[in-house]
């Protein structure tokens, strides 16, 4: 078996059966690939049934030189996966990753803005463009919903449930999940939808779509990533983020005022309540006032 054979069964295992989004499956073959070039460069003839673990070990050991014990640890897992499959389909015996323990890496916190962070990055957005009104859009619903940049750009017109006050979101493993939205935030949309993604023309094929380009197609996350990053600039914001930072500041603060982390995890659409917990990097002066104000014994 060749081993663009059995990348090409792999990836269609992960979709259909696993349901994983087309960026994950993208992870997880970037991940082969990295082996795929190491016994390339090195002029090794193993195939995805003969590739053996002192093989493997030697690639990781080659691997650590260059990449950080994260990223060791995430293309250990996309093998293991890859090799677990193959095994399952009874190609090969065993998985030759069964003694390879990935490296201890800690628990990275989040970065975060606050609230005066995100007015600043929304007060820079030039609404005479009327690109504007779509970035203020992006924004409002990035925070506001706390969702991941390929759920907003993936949001369907179809999808906005403003009369029941909620949106559809279709998550990783096509899980869909209603996420509350905000007056405000529904007002800033109703706004784009009205003037901006009217000013240019829509290629039918995006045509429920809910953010566009000049072009009429959907927004790639690349774009997303740049908007983000130039709205930063201009307010003078000095931290390094992305899309996603507005989803730990969603959970953040919405802990910080009370909310359940039950419900923020729905929200959030995580399988495990661990890994909500991951967002709620709270300062010791909020723990402070929680133990003053809920436990029996704060006088």
């Amino acid at each position: 078996m060749k081993w663009s054979h059995a990348l090409s069964d792999f990836e269609h295992y992960l979709k259909i059966e696993r349901g994983l989004s087309e960026n994950t499956v993208s992870n997880y073959r970037l991940d082969v690939q990295k082996l795929v070039r190491y016994l390339e460069k090195h002029q090794m003839a193993w195939g995805p049934l003969d590739t053996d673990s002192d093989t493997v070990q030697q690639f990781f050991y080659e691997l650590a030189k260059s990449a950080n014990a994260r990223t060791q640890s995430r293309v250990i897992s996309g093998l293991r996966s890859f090799f677990d499959f193959l095994v399952f389909e009874n190609y090969r015996n065993s998985n030759p990753l069964e003694q390879i323990e990935a490296p201890k890496i800690g628990r990275k916190l989040p970065d975060t803005l606050s609230t005066k962070e995100i007015d600043r990055l929304i007060a820079v957005i030039d609404l005479s463009n009327p690109l504007g009104e779509r970035n203020r859009a992006i924004i409002e619903t990035l925070y506001s919903c706390g969702l991941r940049v390929s759920e907003l750009t993936n949001l369907k017109i179809s999808d906005l449930f403003f009369d029941e006050g909620f949106i559809k979101v279709t998550g990783k493993g096509n899980k869909q999940r209603f996420v509350p939205i905000g007056e405000s935030t529904q007002k800033f949309i109703n706004l784009y939808r009205r003037q901006s993604r009217t000013a240019f023309p829509v290629n039918p094929k995006f045509s429920d779509t809910l953010f566009l380009n000049q072009r009429g197609n959907q927004l790639t996350r690349a774009m997303i990533f740049t908007i983000v990053k130039t709205l930063a600039q201009l307010a003078g914001i000095q931290k390094s983020i992305s899309p996603h930072t507005f989803r730990h500041s969603f959970a953040t603060h919405l802990l910080e005022n009370g909310a359940d982390l039950r419900a923020i995890q729905m929200m959030l659409g995580h399988e495990s309540i661990t890994t909500t917990e991951i967002y709620m990097h709270l300062d010791k002066s909020h723990l402070k006032a929680v133990m003053t104000k809920f436990h029996p014994r704060k006088n």
